[in-house]
């Protein structure tokens, strides 16, 4: 019984790692040549493997555009709300929350990448994902806004839906830009958001 666990728990790491060669070979080819410009071939020659084992683990190149999107955007938004919740009040949560996205997308910019630029206007499925991931930052952001209202006045008059929607708006499209045209650090840029929205 347990040898035959044993061959199947290999069989299945040998699986994962050729489905994670080629998610790998495609998030670089993503975020640097762009979704439109790479094709299942580009990412099997990156990943030297063969196209038949592409379609193994994806149906088609939306198909892992999506996954990774999922996955790896998901890590990373996992992460901001994770380290978000580690601030003793509002304030810092929400300063930990901008801090720790700006530092990620930065440290992990194919990702960003996918997540801020590669994925707009893609499909129905893939702006699904992206909206879910946004609406999880967006949604903690108003959680904090909605607990500061009655007791901070910067917060007072701000409708924490709207105001939600408006961290992750206006933090992604700094992001992006900074990604794009260099002049500015991640702390910098973390800083400055802060300074506008968790003063």
């Amino acid at each position: 019984m347990s040898g035959a666990l044993e061959i199947q728990q290999r069989k299945d790491a040998r699986l994962e790692r050729r489905r994670r060669r080629i998610a790998d070979a495609a998030l670089e080819l993503f975020a640097t040549r762009g979704y439109n410009a790479t094709s299942v071939e580009d990412v099997v020659e990156q990943a030297k493997m063969s196209k038949s084992a592409f379609y193994e683990f994806f149906t088609s190149k939306e198909d892992c555009f999506r996954e990774l999107l999922s996955q790896e955007g998901g890590s990373l938004i996992a992460n901001v709300l994770a380290q978000a919740s580690l601030g003793r009040n509002h304030h810092e949560r929400l300063r930990f929350g901008i801090t720790t996205f700006v530092r990620s997308c930065f440290e992990r910019s194919s990702v960003a990448r996918l997540l801020i630029v590669e994925s707009v206007g893609l499909s129905g499925d893939v702006d699904k994902v992206r909206s879910e991931l946004q609406a999880q930052f967006a949604g903690a952001v108003g959680e904090e806004v909605r607990h500061a209202t009655p007791h901070d006045p910067f917060y007072a008059d701000k409708d924490p839906r709207v105001f939600g929607r408006a961290v992750v708006g206006a933090v992604s499209d700094a992001v992006g830009y900074y990604l794009t045209h260099p002049g500015m650090d991640a702390d910098s840029l973390a800083e400055s958001l802060c300074r506008i929205f968790a003063p």
